[in-house]
């Protein structure tokens, strides 16, 4: 598996170089720390939204197409995302373009010019994208169980944001906000894949080292309480019910991660995982049905996820409970234990196989301030996890005054807070 290199410019920004010698394309991203737990209710959906604007139009590209067109001439994959920890805009393509993709992207990022007809028409692309996730049941419960969560606070909004908010932004905005958060000791550049390191570290320094640091905007801290079980029933006419069920865990510093990474995935992270086999194979409830950790920098949850039959809803609650309240009555088997590791590391290495995959894998962690970890490095913590690690976290979190259950279905005046009990 390959090394890494980072190093630091004197602004402040971070780059790691991942080179792949076998690879046939290179990736380069750039990640920022400018997510929506960095804004305020007046803005909220503005990272987002600066994300699409800067394929609008630079000061040396100035339309979407002139954008697109030269990346789709370099036969490349490229689009941007925004969480609520980050932003990130990246283009892979073979390996001879390296130094190309690395001048486009380094424009995308520098020289937005923020047209204010283009700020206006993309205003209706904004709203329909919040739409689409509106007609997405399997994809809002999500959303649904983060506001549960955390309610009216940056950390429980939509990423996309409200429409009456994207209706009410103006250029002025924009600029504000990219001037508190997109800046050199914020920022992390990371080229991966089979790219032949002729001068890149030069041209890296030419494009960014001008950026001069400035004071960052914060982001709130996270109010992360609960005292009793709470749940969100928003009705929908839909074939099927969609729910999400977790509690509240800790942060992605905490080293109790790894634990609990091998119960999300001995819980629902394969197709012999125990809600798979309960859930599906048993109950014949659902099509599908998974578990994972989602941690950020100041607070964390483990959930499952499932799409129903509306009819079984309450076996699915009641079997999922139990199978949360096993990891806390009894020790995982050697031979599921063995299992869950061997699938968390296999799963890892093949998705290493990208360029796209294997810069996250190292950028991800930096621009959320973690420590850099090889692949390998990563596999022997979780490879040292034991039974009693495990049951050890499931008693910390897995608690029942900090249940939540949130669902999308044709439920209307219906409750099922009598059935979260621990």
């Amino acid at each position: 598996m390959a090394n890494f290199k980072k190093f630091k410019l004197d602004n402040g920004l971070r780059v790691i170089l991942v080179p792949q010698p076998s690879s046939f394309a290179t990736s380069v991203a750039v990640l920022v720390e400018a997510g929506s737990k960095y804004e305020t209710k007046d803005i909220n959906g503005l990272s987002h939204f600066l994300e699409h604007m800067c394929f609008k139009g630079t000061k040396k590209r100035p339309s979407a197409l002139t954008i697109s067109s030269e990346l789709d001439g370099l036969g490349a994959q490229y689009n941007a995302f925004t969480s609520r920890e980050f932003t990130s805009y990246y283009a892979k393509s073979k390996n001879d373009s390296t130094e190309k993709l690395l001048e486009i992207i380094s424009d995308l990022y520098l020289n937005p010019v923020f047209n204010e007809a283009e700020i206006e028409k993309e205003k209706g692309v904004i709203i329909e994208e919040i739409n689409m996730y509106e007609d997405v049941p399997q994809r809002k419960i999500q959303d649904l169980f983060t506001e549960l969560l955390y309610g009216d606070q940056p950390a429980g909004w939509d990423i996309a944001g409200r429409k009456e908010v994207i209706q009410s932004l103006k250029r002025d905005d924009f600029i504000k906000y990219r001037s508190k958060h997109y800046l050199p000791q914020a920022t992390t550049i990371v080229i991966s894949g089979g790219f032949k390191d002729n001068g890149l570290e030069e041209q890296i320094k030419s494009y960014f080292g001008g950026l001069r640091p400035d004071l960052k905007g914060e982001k709130l801290k996270v109010i992360d309480e609960q005292a009793e079980p709470k749940e969100l029933v928003k009705f929908k006419e839909s074939d099927q019910t969609h729910l999400v069920m977790g509690f509240r865990a800790f942060d992605a510093k905490d080293e109790r991660r790894y634990a609990l990474e091998v119960l999300c995935d001995i819980l629902g992270g394969s197709m012999s995982s125990r809600l798979f086999q309960k859930i599906r194979d048993e109950l014949g409830a659902a099509y599908y049905v998974n578990a994972g950790a989602d941690l950020s920098t100041d607070h964390g949850y483990v959930a499952m996820s499932a799409g129903i039959n509306h009819q079984k809803i309450e076996e699915v609650i009641k079997a999922g409970l139990q199978e949360f309240k096993r990891f806390k009555e009894e020790k995982v088997s050697e031979e599921e234990l063995v299992r869950a590791k061997d699938h968390i590391a296999g799963h890892l290495y093949l998705s290493l196989e990208t360029s796209d995959e294997l810069g996250y894998f190292y950028g991800m962690p930096e621009i959320m301030g973690l420590e850099l970890k090889t692949p390998e490095e990563l596999i022997k913590e979780i490879r040292a996890v034991s039974a009693e690690d495990i049951q050890k976290v499931a008693n910390e979190i897995l608690t029942e005054k900090t249940l939540n259950f949130a669902v999308i279905g044709p439920f209307k005046e219906k409750s099922f807070r009598d059935m979260l009990r621990m």
